[in-house]
């Protein structure tokens, strides 16, 4: 769990990020939520004199508000409220650049006013202004209002289909080419673009900023062993995803799942790092990531530079106790080839002999697996090809994943472990 202090730094960076000025910052206990203002009445009256003392003319709420609590703290204060899904939309529709971002952030945006819409007119829907079927003027707008709504968003999730299906098309071309995928993800500003960066040779955009990355960004990388990999930096994850980003980011984020190795990048100079690392891995399930595939990811633990002395000593004994993770500091590069090191090995470990037979015309098939393993022995029959060949074990599941409707038998298809 996040404490109280962490959450009000992590809502400072968001209102950062968001480019305004920030005048004031301090936790409110809340015992017992009020319906009408989540405040209670003196807590509200308190902060309505300070905020026109100050002039301020936008309040952050790190906290889901309904739309009649925002509405009557926005008459209660004169100013501008948004809560924690209301900032992240904000920042988000800032960042996007692409046009798949866009459309995904507008969608996001649209499906935020939807659900606000709906229950902010509810007082309107009981005007009822006609006898039978026919209601008031304020259900005739809310209606047409929605219908407006529904008409964009359906528009929306048209495009973001034909941006998805191009995206999974060009998920399925690389799987099918001989470099693995690698995925970079973590907490929002944990260090993702840095270390994507210094591993690349790239210059994606890294500030010490929250959601720098929005638009995911792929490059090519030789591995220690001289075997390619195409590493993929992504948007950063944070606690409390509005459900919104996630459904709409969903085609960004499957690049995830479907990645051969998932390096996930820890803050761990922060207080709240293991709290962090419990938002990603929840993300992650809810991405659809099982217990079984938690196996592909490996842990970078960034920023050992900005620890103390015995602190940072103790970070690099840990993690060289744990086989699946690496002390790093993605700024200056230490332990940054041993990363690598260790990715390598993830992408060869466990190499397995199989004997496969193809259909004659499964040339592609065929291709791929001399690209991507050693070919023992190979028997061209009436049948078919008999292939037997040694490769890891993530590229025989590769393959089969791929590949298994052009498979007619497969011969010993349960891996046998290579002397």
């Amino acid at each position: 769990m996040h404490d109280a202090d962490s959450r009000l730094e992590e809502a400072r960076g968001l209102t950062e990020a968001l480019g305004v000025e920030i005048v004031g910052a301090e936790v409110a206990p809340v015992a017992a939520p009020k319906a009408a203002t989540l405040l209670g009445a003196g807590k509200v009256d308190e902060l309505s004199e300070r905020f026109k003392a100050d002039g301020v003319d936008l309040v952050i709420v790190d906290w889901p508000l309904t739309p009649i609590q925002q509405r009557n703290l926005e008459k209660a204060w004169s100013a501008k409220v948004l809560d924690r899904t209301g900032l992240i939309l904000e920042i988000f529709g800032d960042r996007a650049q692409t046009r798949e971002g866009r459309i995904q952030v507008d969608l996001a945006h649209l499906t935020y006013q939807k659900s606000r819409l709906v229950r902010s007119w509810t007082h309107l829907e009981r005007q009822r202004g006609g006898t039978g079927f026919m209601g008031g003027p304020g259900e005739r707008q809310i209606e047409s209002d929605r219908r407006q709504l529904d008409e964009r968003i359906g528009a929306l999730k048209r495009q973001l289909d034909k941006v998805a299906k191009t995206r999974d098309l060009h998920r399925r071309a690389r799987k099918r080419a001989p470099a693995p995928v690698v995925a970079l993800i973590g907490y929002t500003n944990a260090g993702k673009s840095t270390l994507f960066n210094r591993l690349t040779d790239s210059e994606v955009l890294a500030k010490d900023m929250l959601f720098a990355t929005l638009d995911p960004t792929l490059r090519a990388v030789k591995l220690p062993s001289g075997r390619g990999a195409v590493f993929s930096d992504t948007v950063g994850f944070i606690s409390n995803l509005p459900t919104q980003l996630v459904a709409a980011f969903r085609a960004t984020l499957e690049e995830v799942v479907s990645a051969d190795l998932i390096i996930h990048v820890r803050d761990i100079a922060r207080e709240d790092s293991e709290a962090q690392r419990l938002d990603v891995l929840q993300v992650l399930s809810d991405l659809g990531l099982d217990e079984s595939a938690l196996a592909r990811v490996v842990e970078a633990r960034n920023k050992i530079d900005l620890l103390p002395p015995e602190e940072r000593l103790r970070a690099l004994n840990e993690a060289d106790r744990d086989p699946n993770a690496v002390a790093i500091s993605a700024v200056n590069g230490d332990g940054c080839e041993a990363l690598l090191k260790l990715i390598d090995g993830r992408l060869s470990a466990g190499a397995v002999e199989v004997t496969v037979r193809l259909r004659h015309e499964s040339g592609k098939a065929l291709a791929w697996l001399y690209a991507h393993g050693d070919v023992l022995d190979r028997r061209d029959g009436p049948a078919g090809i008999d292939i037997e060949i040694r490769m890891s074990k993530m590229n025989y599941f590769r393959f089969f994943n791929v590949f298994g409707d052009e498979v007619n038998v497969s011969v010993g298809r349960e891996a046998k472990a290579a002397e």
